[in-house]
């Protein structure tokens, strides 16, 4: 594991999980291996009904879900799983790396995507850094993430709220200066890095920014940023 930030090494060990999978053996292993880990490990589901509903009494600060959950589908349940209960992270763990799959997961909400062949250690870090709020990927996959960010800039869609227009919400030099570094693809850390700040104020930067032009997630901030040229400058 890397080590990020000694200073958040007792918080980190906080973070609860819940573990989304139909095969009882992967989903048990996976459960106990995080647990040895440090996590907490709020609970398991087998199925997208029984993971938005235990995902709302639990609220765990990370999702780890399986795309393919038998009779259901893990889209459905991180769709669910966001739509009610938006402090919690999703992060796919799926067998497959189709391109398709991957870009499904993230516009129905999930924060990343690793592929089954990940080791310990990565899923370790990646659901560590999922629940620090950054969007991690299988090496390769990020970056087409990013250009369908930019594709979907082009689309029309539901218009967020334009700062040039009057009375809307004004972002501050550092809030516009990290939105900019966010539609770029750099994670938490690496904006930390670059900016000379903590990973936690890059955080609130980040809350307080969607909270002021009424966005949701990360998609809808890179998207708005990607329309606005903010990705170029």
């Amino acid at each position: 594991m890397n080590s990020d930030d000694n200073t958040g090494a007792n918080a980190e060990r906080s973070v609860s999980v819940m573990v989304v999978d139909d095969h009882p053996l992967w989903r048990d292993g996976v459960a106990r291996d995080l647990s040895e880990r440090g996590f907490t490990v709020a609970a398991t589901a087998g199925d997208t009904e029984s993971a938005v509903r235990i995902a709302r009494a639990v609220r765990p600060d990370v999702v780890l879900m399986d795309l393919n959950l038998g009779t259901g589908s893990g889209v459905d349940a991180i769709l669910g799983i966001v739509a009610s209960v938006p402090a919690t992270r999703v992060l796919v763990l799926s067998a497959s790396g189709a391109h398709e799959d991957v870009l499904e997961a993230v516009k129905a909400g999930a924060s990343g995507y690793l592929v089954k062949s990940a080791s310990a250690a990565e899923l370790e870090e990646a659901v560590r850094r999922t629940a620090a709020g950054d969007a991690v990927f299988t090496p390769g996959l990020a970056g087409l993430v990013l250009g369908e960010y930019r594709r979907l800039a082009s689309d029309p869609g539901p218009a967020a709220p334009d700062a040039d227009q009057p009375g809307a919400p004004q972002l501050t030099e550092r809030e516009t200066e990290v939105l900019r570094l966010v539609a770029k693809g750099l994670s938490y850390k690496q904006i930390a890095e670059r900016l000379v700040i903590s990973h936690r104020t890059v955080q609130n930067h980040v809350q307080n920014t969607l909270g002021k032009l009424q966005l949701h997630n990360r998609v809808e901030l890179v998207r708005y940023a990607i329309e606005r040229g903010l990705d170029d400058e």
